[in-house]
């Protein structure tokens, strides 16, 4: 009889369902042929004016329509289409009864330009244009769609009462993390007894002039705008800046005995968490690596597993000059001499970085490399670093034996976490 329980006498977490959208297209069949044929779903943006703009090229997913355009509707179609095909995929409770919470991570919701020019204009031109104001003039009745909008939780409370979730639904935002969060939110809750199954979703939709700007103005984006698609190269001497990106990305976790009571494809296990703040900086990390380093041996030490047992590791691997630096820094002084043996690629190299739906992305193509035995490149890789000897799987995918997978996300402001994922139990 297959035990239940992990090591440490939790319940195991299984995954039975998944959902993906990114700019390469929609669902996980599409994504996983053309990430493995290294194809870049980066392209010109044409949603919006880009005369003047330092960088003119982002992975928008404009397959998707919104109309007028709002990063949070988009935000809200992904999020309900990922959702939708990782609960079939699942066939987990009745249309409408997910028997389980609902963990959501999400982009900060903020007012954005256009709507915010409308309301600055019904509050009046001398009025005092904050967010207090903007949030009372939507209240008023006229906009109160607006109002709806502004309200952090909007999302998540769509996705609950379309599909049924069970209690409060949390909604969480820790930068690039925030996907691997709220997986590991789920995990937490199964772990912890309170529930048999979660539903753990990442989107984001936030390619707009505003955030466009604000990244710019950091110096973070590619400005390799011809052509678009070699813009994104994560650990090539020549990156210059990750390239924004919008997707969703969905998990149903359940523990494995009430998977297999249910008699339940098992698609994945996650196996470990980690997670660990610095502090340190807005936007840098650390330059010791501590904070990378604890974060991974952390998710190592949930899983109960050595460096030795990891296969492959999906890296957070953005394409700027720090973020790849830290990132070989934090993994060599874990793994050590094995770090340049190990495969170490990047799919953002050809999503693009979907930012707060990052970490559920990838753990998705991660669970997809467990199935097919078969690791996603790094496309654009035509330069090596010589600082940075990893094995980047470079510009071809490559059939291997994993068994075990580590998926990175470390975010702006510190905020790292680590996904252990595994085709069995360990």
């Amino acid at each position: 009889m297959t035990a239940t329980r992990d090591n440490f006498g939790r319940p195991i977490v299984v995954v039975t369902g998944m959902g993906v959208v990114t700019s390469l297209g929609a669902g996980k069949e599409d994504n996983w042929a053309k990430l493995t044929a290294g194809e870049s779903g980066i392209r010109t943006i044409t949603r919006f004016p880009i005369d003047g703009m330092k960088t003119t090229m982002a992975g928008t997913i404009d397959f998707v329509p919104v109309e007028p355009f709002s990063s949070t509707d988009l935000s809200e179609k992904l999020g309900e289409l990922v959702t939708e095909e990782a609960i079939a995929q699942a066939n987990i409770g009745s249309k409408g009864d997910f028997p389980g919470p609902l963990f959501l991570a999400v982009a900060p919701v903020e007012v954005e330009w256009p709507q915010r020019q409308v309301l600055a204009k019904a509050a009046g031109a001398n009025s005092d244009i904050n967010y207090d104001t903007l949030l009372r003039v939507a209240g008023g009745g006229k906009f109160v769609q607006y109002h709806r909008r502004f309200l952090f939780g909007s999302v998540a409370d769509h996705l609950a009462d379309t599909f049924g979730t069970k209690g409060s639904p949390i909604s969480l935002s820790t930068a690039c993390a925030s996907g691997a969060t709220a997986i590991q939110l789920g995990v937490e809750a199964i772990r912890r007894g309170e529930a048999d199954a979660a539903l753990c979703v990442a989107t984001d939709g936030s390619v707009n002039p505003e955030a466009l700007i604000r990244f710019s103005l950091l110096s973070a984006l590619s400005t390799h705008n011809d052509p678009p698609q070699k813009a994104v190269r994560p650990f090539a001497k020549n990156r210059d800046g990750f390239v924004m990106a919008e997707g969703a990305g969905a998990l149903v976790l359940e523990s494995l005995e009430a998977a297999t009571a249910r008699g339940a494809k098992i698609l994945g296990i996650v196996a470990g968490c980690g997670e660990l703040a610095d502090s340190f900086h807005r936007t840098r990390s650390s330059p010791d690596g501590k904070p990378i380093i604890g974060c991974v041996n952390n998710a190592l030490v949930d899983a109960g597993l050595t460096s030795d047992q990891i296969d492959y590791i999906n890296a957070h691997g953005t394409g700027t000059p720090e973020n790849d630096k830290m990132e070989y820094l934090g993994i060599s002084s874990v793994f050590g001499e094995r770090a340049k043996e190990i495969p170490v690629s990047s799919n953002k190299s050809m999503v693009g970085h979907t930012l707060s739906a990052a970490g559920a992305v990838e753990a998705v193509f991660s669970l997809l490399t467990l199935e097919h035995q078969r690791i996603p490149p790094t496309i654009n890789y035509d330069v090596p670093d010589p600082a940075i000897p990893f094995d980047v799987v470079p510009n071809t995918a490559r059939d291997a034996r994993v068994t075990a997978v580590m998926s990175n996300s470390f975010g702006f402001g510190g905020q790292n976490a680590s996904l252990i994922l595994t085709g069995e139990p360990v």
